[in-house]
């Protein structure tokens, strides 16, 4: 199994927006088990704590091997929802292991 990490600063710089855009991500990212059959599972959560140093969002995803996570990455639904995000963070990191 293959655990792929990403966390994102959001470009917000207000509480209230910040909680928006990470919403319309989440929306976004939520909807994607449904229709790339490779996504083993997938979890989006906002940071709770410590907003001055930690990140604040991230998604945490499994796929069975490498070649799931590729054809995740190149697949259309998750290419527009990657259009949705952009624009909503600043920085983006992201770390894949095997679990």
């Amino acid at each position: 199994m293959l655990r792929h990490v990403v966390s994102w600063k959001l470009a917000a710089e207000d509480n209230a927006t910040k909680a928006a855009d990470a919403e319309t991500i989440t929306t976004a990212l939520a909807s994607l088990p449904a229709v790339i059959r490779e996504i083993r599972s997938l979890t989006v959560g906002s940071n709770i704590a410590y907003p001055e140093t930690n990140w604040d969002l991230v998604l945490i995803a499994d796929y069975d091997d490498q070649d799931g996570l590729e054809a995740y990455q190149v697949h259309p639904d998750h290419v527009a929802v990657a259009q949705i995000i952009r624009p909503l963070v600043s920085l983006k990191s992201s770390v894949d292991f095997l679990v």
